[in-house]
């Protein structure tokens, strides 16, 4: 049997997206109004024998046709303002993360705003909360959760306006069910209540000291309510029961106050975030946000090939416990937004079981807004982990061992963040947090434990409830049910697994190794002209590129002709985009965040002056303190299919190449 040609391969993904020529016009059109009808015809079925409220008479009035006519003639201006909008959807834009969306998501969320569901409540959006919790399940299947009720931990999510708030989410959850049991045995104590040896902990609750405390793990800390509000409902009646949990909330971190609450407990440091140099700014803002301040956040060192490094981790660790300072989360990234790094998270995890048994803890969050959607090459479709044998045989480099063995440890993070506003193509702003163990929703109730609810029948039946209110237990209110409504029919339409949505972002994956197999070439046709470096070799979908002019010898000057040849690739205010052949990004990669092996290597690759590269610069004309890279984010899957013989990769290198020479001319 012959090979494929690239035609023939993406074949599959023909019905998937409106087109780089809008060919999936009439599907979009004919769906779009079909459902626009369908949405008339409810209208008018609630009370069909209510009168029209807008009659023939007001239609033809003057009033209504001039609001009508400027209605159109600033939809009218919008939309032609909207010309110069960023191409996402045209495999010629390879910058930023997006690209075409999705017809199935992108439908869905036009047709779903009409219905106008706020997910705050389920008396607001009776159907889209229940989508929600259903994407939140999806999700977390796919990174090897648990989701059956009856097991725990279970699994629970929720979608987000996109990553960053997802990640603050993450430390908020973090901070509520780590300080709790130093609150707790402290109104314990006053009030001379003492439950002897707790199952939670193996011990009195008395005799564990306020690090022993903000260390136990966060399924501990968990069972360790759980217990400790059953005693309290067993030894005491209800009322008093009612305010001796009510006097524990007073004295927790939310209520004192960070600094106040430090103050009381003086054997603690002043708790940290531990993540790599190459995490998102989002954590910087989130520390400020929770007020834990952003100096607290501990970055640790990267590895050559831009992923956390286990060894630094380690010394930070020891640093940490030498202070006696709380970890309250260490944060591992699966897809810088810069190189696509995919940080270890198997040691991360490995990292923590070292350490709980020395008596030092933490909560480890997975920061995968970029790559989370990659999770579902690695799984079929009953939820299990592909081999990784099996998983290679699609692929010329794609997984190393290393990426394998991190996302196969996902299941051990206690929660992360995915954003199906990037590789999952649904339109933004869509995010997602997915948390390992749901009981870390208790600590955010407003309400006593449901312990105390004659009306529960069963923690199932509190967090079926629980949720229905959705908004007292995330910390946004109201939020749009068609952004979840689009990400619920993706996932209809493509299932979470190797099969479906996995295939969608394999192609992504080929695309980046097409190009960083063809990256050779490129550097032929540049003989003598300029040097191509790949700066890192690309863990997932992200290929950088430094480019230095033969000769040059100077980081400035190499820096300054990268910004001339990106301006030929950015989309400017003002430029006319149809003169540009290509859309890209850039990039900094920064000296701090290098080791001196790896900086070393990059200059003597560029050929560089080794004095040029220097920790800190004041617009020197020779030296300067990071490396300016472009960046390309390869997730649109038309690019190295052969279409009309268009392979958008080969010609992209080409384009390069006449840019290049034509600068230096």
């Amino acid at each position: 049997m012959k090979d494929k040609t690239p035609d023939q391969r993406l074949t599959w993904l023909s019905p998937f997206f409106l087109g780089t020529y809008a060919e999936n016009d009439d599907l979009l059109e004919k769906l779009v109004v079909e459902l626009m009808r369908d949405h008339v015809y409810w209208r008018r079925n609630i009370h069909p024998e209510d009168p029209p409220l807008i009659s023939e008479l007001d239609r033809h009035s003057p009033e209504y046709l001039e609001f009508v006519a400027e209605m159109k003639t600033q939809l009218h201006g919008l939309t032609a303002r909207l010309k110069n909008s960023v191409p996402f959807f045209n495999p010629r834009y390879i910058g930023h993360m997006a690209s075409d969306l999705l017809l199935p998501g992108l439908i869905a969320q036009l047709v779903t705003t009409l219905y106008n569901p706020n997910n705050v409540t389920d008396e607001a959006a009776p159907v889209t909360l229940s989508l929600e919790l259903e994407v939140g399940r999806q999700l977390a299947t796919m990174f090897g959760y648990n989701v059956d009720p009856t097991v725990e931990p279970c699994a629970w999510g929720h979608i987000t306006s996109g990553g960053t708030l997802a990640n603050d989410e993450a430390l908020w959850y973090f901070r509520a069910v780590r300080y709790w049991p130093l609150a707790a045995a402290v109104v314990m104590a006053r009030r001379g209540r003492d439950p002897g040896r707790l199952k939670s902990l193996g011990a009195a609750l008395a005799d564990l000291d306020d690090w022993q405390l903000i260390n136990l793990s966060l399924d501990r800390v968990i069972a360790l309510r759980r217990e400790l509000l059953a005693w309290l409902g067993d030894h005491l009646d209800s009322a008093q029961a009612r305010k001796l949990a009510a006097e524990i909330e007073s004295q927790r971190v939310e209520a004192q106050g960070i600094a106040e609450f430090h103050a009381r407990h003086p054997g603690l440091g002043t708790p940290c975030v531990l993540v790599p140099v190459t995490a998102h700014y989002s954590w910087e803002k989130a520390l400020k946000l929770l007020g834990l301040g952003s100096a607290n956040l501990v970055s640790i060192a990267v590895t050559e090939r831009m992923r956390m490094d286990a060894d630094a981790l380690e010394l930070a660790l020891e640093q940490a416990q030498a202070d006696r300072r709380p970890v309250l989360a260490v944060i591992g990234v699966l897809g810088t937004t810069e190189y696509g790094s995919i940080d270890p998270i198997d040691d991360l995890v490995a990292a923590r079981q070292r350490w709980r048994r020395q008596g030092l803890d933490f909560a480890i969050h997975v920061d995968a807004a970029w790559g989370g959607y990659l999770a579902s090459i690695f799984r079929d479709s009953d939820g299990t982990l592909v081999s990784h044998q099996d998983l290679r045989k699609g692929f010329r480099h794609f997984p190393s061992n290393q990426v394998y063995q991190a996302f196969a440890a996902l299941r051990h993070a206690d929660s992360i963040t995915v954003d199906p506003h990037k590789l999952g193509f649904v339109p933004f702003g869509c995010g997602a947090y997915i948390a390992r163990h749901r009981g870390m929703t208790d600590f955010i109730s407003q309400k006593a434990a449901y312990v105390f609810d004659a009306e529960s029948a069963s923690a199932d039946t509190e967090y079926e409830r629980r949720f229905r209110n959705l908004g007292q237990y995330i910390l946004e209110g109201s939020k749009p049910g068609a952004a979840v409504a689009g990400v619920w029919v993706s996932h209809r339409v493509l299932p979470l697994d190797h099969r479906h949505f996995g295939r969608l972002c394999g192609e992504t994956i080929r695309n980046c190794e097409y190009f960083f197999d063809h990256i050779a070439e490129l550097r032929e046709a540049l003989a003598g002209t300029a040097r191509v470096v790949v700066p890192f070799e690309p863990d997932t979908n992200l290929v950088c590129l430094a480019i230095n002019p033969e000769g040059n010898r100077s980081l400035a000057a190499m820096n300054r002709f990268g910004r001339r040849l990106y301006d030929q690739l950015s989309v400017s205010a003002g430029a006319d985009l149809r003169q540009r052949e290509f859309f890209g990004s850039r990039t900094l990669v920064h000296r701090s965040a290098l080791t001196q092996a790896v900086a070393d290597r990059l200059i003597a690759e560029l050929a560089l002056d080794p004095a040029s590269f220097v920790a800190e610069s004041e617009d020197d004309r020779h030296q300067a303190d990071s490396i300016f890279l472009l960046r390309h984010t390869l997730m649109n899957p038309w690019l190295s299919g052969q279409s009309r013989g268009m392979n958008y990769l080969d010609r992209y290198c080409r384009h390069l190449a006449e840019l290049i020479q034509r600068l230096l001319a």
